[in-house]
């Protein structure tokens, strides 16, 4: 076995100048890689690099590889997340290694080749880094790469295609003996440039990183034309009447209503978040004759089916079906995935292999309509999706020159119950209070639904910031967090329609909805005899009939998960507490504060809990007392508008002032799981009003 050369072995002080340049290189070279999603997908593949650095502790020159450490993504990777090993030490284990079915030992003695502290954990694939001779090497996932690594002649196209210069490796497991199989096949053939895995992924090699680079987009782009060149034109069968695209608001408005159950069923073991997809790369898929045939093959390379399952769920009705029709029918078929996969535990499990994890789908594909996808966040359902749009594009390449044949199903198992996997998931942080959690907060734009959604984001859950104002509500939501944690969207509470459509939204989004807050409001502070109907059917439309709208869809929507659920009402100390001049905010507080009781009495027996908040005195950051309502109150009391916050709070009995982020407080108390017990309770946020005790 030849060792693998640095790129560099100038041994003087500058060595580690040189050194932080090769690094520098690999991770520019990463990053370009990993930024299309042509070359791999998010979180797959290895780059790697070998340089030299001076030991600190001899004071002489050492060979060091640095490679992308596990689970890192290319396209965002930093210094931090390579891993740096001695490649004396590494090339050594060659001499121990105590052959395959024992190679899983060889991860732990990765980390006896680590050189100094920090720096992320050896992946599963170093050793094909390490034992390959040329010192810069890429492991990617492309999707036209893998067409041919899972077409049924693989081997034969891939000389068709490339000739001598990409070498086939047949399929074998992830490993320490797939990188000495790589290595002796580079070292045989001199000429080449890489390899295509079989069932897997490609591997380049370069003399240096744009070479490297250089090679691997070679590959990619080689393998597209050939692809494209030899295919035929209808990879996935003739169309099929009544499973083509739906018109896009007809299949998103089919979506929406789908979403919900979609995410029940996907939960039965897990609370799942989900994710909607309606590419046209999805729908072509599912509109041809040969999908479900291609889709009971399931994925092939390890990276897809890890995110994926073995296999996806597929509805089997034309796109037009009757909603009921389709719902029926994706219950039974979820049943029926269920015990498909719990066959396929018990066919490949032995007594060593790690408890099953769950039998729910994670991909869910509707014809016409397009692909659900699940996982613990918005993050890893998206990311699931992703994968599966690369297993369509692998299908298509295959059987556009060949017949798509993945790996064999027991392969599958093997990696998929593999005890190094296992060990990956265990050493995952423990989840947030709220992960798994869909919230949708109304009047989330700004003051107290903006700290609360901020709150519930920041526990883990996935918000959905609902505001009269649409721009606003998207700017929140970005002042949040991404797309995977918050989005932003319109929602007029009084107007029934327009609720439902902000639903509809939080359904695409995540998938449904577990925790509402009905925090939407106004207020208009003035005597009975100033008091118009119209400052009173305002404030009863937004809040009263608000609320009520609100929780009726909440309701409908938690009700088709069947996960239970909480609907959190901001009331007020007002709704206890007869103040003056202020006849109609307080009328509607109270009618709140009912709506809590009579829910909570309603809702219990879908697992849903209502309970309240009665806050008093937000005057910092609150979009009501900022509109007008402070001046107002403020006259009322005879204090300055400046000065109301504090005089509020000196006629508490903690004597302390009241902000939104109090109120968050109460929602997460409520919600995060400590009190599941507790429904049609109201929670004082008011410092201590004695008025306004609870009785």
């Amino acid at each position: 076995m030849s060792e693998r050369t640095p790129h560099n072995s100038d041994h003087t002080e500058q060595g580690s100048t040189v050194a932080d340049d090769v690094v520098a290189d690999l991770i520019e070279r990463s990053n370009a890689l990993g930024a299309d999603p042509r070359n791999t997908n998010f979180a797959g593949g290895n780059t790697s690099a070998a340089g030299t650095r001076t030991d600190p502790v001899t004071g002489k020159p050492v060979d060091l590889l640095w490679v992308k450490g596990s689970g890192g993504d290319l396209g965002t990777l930093t210094e931090d997340g390579l891993a740096v090993l001695r490649l004396d030490r590494l090339h050594a284990l060659v001499d121990v290694y105590p052959g395959e079915e024992r190679e899983d030992e060889m991860v732990a003695a990765f980390d006896h080749c680590l050189f100094g502290k920090g720096g992320a954990a050896p992946s599963i694939d170093t050793a094909m880094h390490g034992l390959v001779r040329a010192p810069h090497v890429d492991h990617l996932h492309p999707d036209s790469g893998i067409a041919l690594a899972t077409a049924a002649d693989g081997e034969k196209l891939t000389a068709e295609c490339f000739g001598d210069r990409v070498v086939w490796v047949p399929w074998r497991r992830p490993g320490f003996q797939l990188g000495l199989d790589i290595a002796k096949i580079a070292e045989e053939n001199p000429q080449a440039i890489g390899a295509v895995l079989g069932g897997h992924g490609i591997t380049a090699w370069g003399q240096s990183s744009e070479q490297c680079q250089a090679n691997s987009l070679e590959i990619i782009r080689t393998a597209e034309r050939f692809l494209r060149d030899k295919g035929r034109p209808e990879p996935f069968g003739a169309k099929l009447a009544g499973y083509g695209a739906l018109p896009e608001a007809q299949r998103r408005e089919r979506a929406a209503a789908l979403a919900p159950v979609i995410r029940g069923l996907a939960s039965t073991d897990h609370p799942q978040v989900g994710r909607f997809t309606d590419s046209e790369v999805v729908l072509d898929f599912l509109e041809g004759a040969e999908h479900p045939r291609l889709a009971a093959l399931g994925t092939s390379c390890p990276d897809h089916f890890l995110r994926t399952k073995v296999r996806p769920m597929v509805l089997d009705l034309p796109a037009d079906a009757p909603l009921e029709r389709a719902v029926e029918r994706l219950g039974q078929l979820h049943e029926e995935y269920r015990a498909d996969y719990r066959a396929y535990y018990e066919r490949h499990a032995t007594e060593d292999s790690p408890a099953m994890r769950g039998a729910d789908p994670a991909i869910v594909l509707v014809p016409g309509v397009g692909m659900f996808s699940f996982g613990k966040d918005a993050k890893t359902a998206r990311v699931a999706g992703e994968f599966y749009v690369n297993a369509i594009n692998v299908m298509r390449g295959a059987e556009a020159v060949s017949a798509y044949t993945p790996i064999e199903e027991s392969e599958k198992f093997r990696i998929e119950y593999w005890s190094l996997e296992e060990a990956k998931l265990q050493r995952m942080p423990k989840p947030k209070p709220l992960a798994t959690r869909v919230a949708l907060v109304t009047g989330a734009a700004s003051g107290i639904g903006k700290a609360i959604a901020a709150r519930l984001a920041a526990e883990g859950a996935c918000v959905v910031v609902a505001d009269l104002d649409a721009d606003k509500a998207r700017e929140a939501a970005a002042g949040i967090g991404s797309s995977d944690v918050a989005v932003g969207v319109a929602a007029d509470v009084s107007d029934g329609s327009a609720v439902a459509a902000a639903f509809a939204e939080a359904a695409l989004a995540f998938g449904g909805v577990d925790l509402v807050v009905n925090n939407a409001g106004l207020s208009i502070s003035k005597p009975l005899l100033e008091t118009t109907e119209r400052d009173w059917d305002l404030q009863h439309d937004v809040m009263a009939k608000g609320s009520f709208l609100v929780s009726r869809e909440a309701a409908r929507v938690m009700k088709e998960q069947g996960m239970g659920g909480d609907i959190v009402y901001i009331s007020s100390k007002n709704a206890v507490f007869a103040g003056p001049k202020n006849i109609a905010y307080s009328s509607v507080k109270a009618d709140q504060a009912h709506q809590v009781r009579l829910l909570a009495a309603e809702l219990g027996e879908d697992g849903i809990r209502v309970n309240g908040i009665n806050p008093d005195g937000v005057v910092r950051g609150s979009g009501i007392f900022a509109g007008g309502w402070g001046a107002k109150r403020a006259a009322v009391y005879g204090v300055k508008e400046e000065d109301l916050g504090s005089f509020y709070a000196k006629r508490t009995l903690l004597g302390k002032e009241v902000l939104p982020e109090h109120v968050a407080n109460a929602v997460f108390a409520l919600t995060a799981g400590e009190l599941s017990h507790t429904t049609g309770l109201h929670i004082p946020v008011d410092s201590g009003v004695a008025a306004a005790f609870l009785r």
